[in-house]
């Protein structure tokens, strides 16, 4: 049975990532940087007839929290097929280049950034187990430097000053650990879930969380042709499903 760690999956898309994989035979290790509400998700996965689920402290924020979630995971398992990094967040809604203090712009990389490579580098050994291990780093189309200096792109005014360069760092992160891994059976890519309605976004968004979760999870599960170092969006391109970076 395959295995996956899933970062900030008590609700939302990484919940429903969860759900997916599990009903796709994975044994699903719930993230979550509150116990309470990992165990209330568990549960509530348990009750719909889930069983291979186990919920996990990992606060991405916080590089002890890391190592003691390593630890806890390396005492269950010697093999980690799969880390979708999934954690993140949005900072303040009104965000300008020169206006937004700088503790904000920290806050954000803190979490969307410093926080994959920490546990990205924390849970490789057991991630080099596998025999076909997968990484995916949950963006967002906002991080398309590309498509941010095109004015005919539906999203051009949308300058998150914060969250944007966060997205694009992370995009930046996954194009390198995809090459370092290159001659490997890893698979490496990052994946933007679409304009999705959750309370990160106040559900403004026209997506569900169903199709978001189901583009991570397609990601996750990526065969051994599959590609690797990709920027996989279908909002930025839905014909090919590969957004430029």
């Amino acid at each position: 049975m395959k295995t996956v760690l899933i970062t900030g999956a008590n609700k939302s898309i990484g919940f429903e990532t969860a759900r997916q994989l599990l009903q796709q035979g994975y044994f699903v290790y719930l993230g979550s940087r509150d116990l309470k509400k990992g165990q209330q998700a568990v549960s509530e996965l348990q009750a719909e007839g889930f069983s291979n689920v186990e919920p996990i402290v990992i606060d991405v924020d916080d590089i002890e929290s890391i190592k003691a979630a390593r630890e806890v995971l390396g005492q269950k398992i010697n093999v980690l097929d799969v880390l979708i990094n999934n954690a993140g967040i949005l900072g303040t809604m009104d965000q300008t280049p020169l206006e937004t203090d700088i503790s904000v712009f920290k806050q954000v990389f803190e979490t969307n950034f410093f926080g994959v490579i920490e546990v990205t580098q924390a849970f490789i050994d057991l991630l080099k187990q596998s025999p076909e291990p997968r990484i995916v780093n949950v963006t967002s189309g906002l991080g398309s430097l590309t498509l941010h200096n095109d004015p005919s792109w539906r999203y051009y005014t949308v300058k998150a000053a914060v969250y944007v360069p966060s997205k694009a760092a992370l995009n930046a992160y996954t194009i390198v650990l995809a090459h370092n891994l290159r001659d490997t059976p890893f698979k490496v890519n990052a994946v933007d879930p679409g304009y999705t309605a959750t309370d990160f976004n106040h559900h403004s968004g026209p997506g569900t969380v169903e199709d978001a979760a189901a583009r991570v999870v397609k990601a996750a599960t990526l065969g051994p042709d599959g590609l690797t170092g990709q920027f996989f969006s279908d909002d930025n391109a839905p014909e090919t499903g590969i957004s430029p970076w």
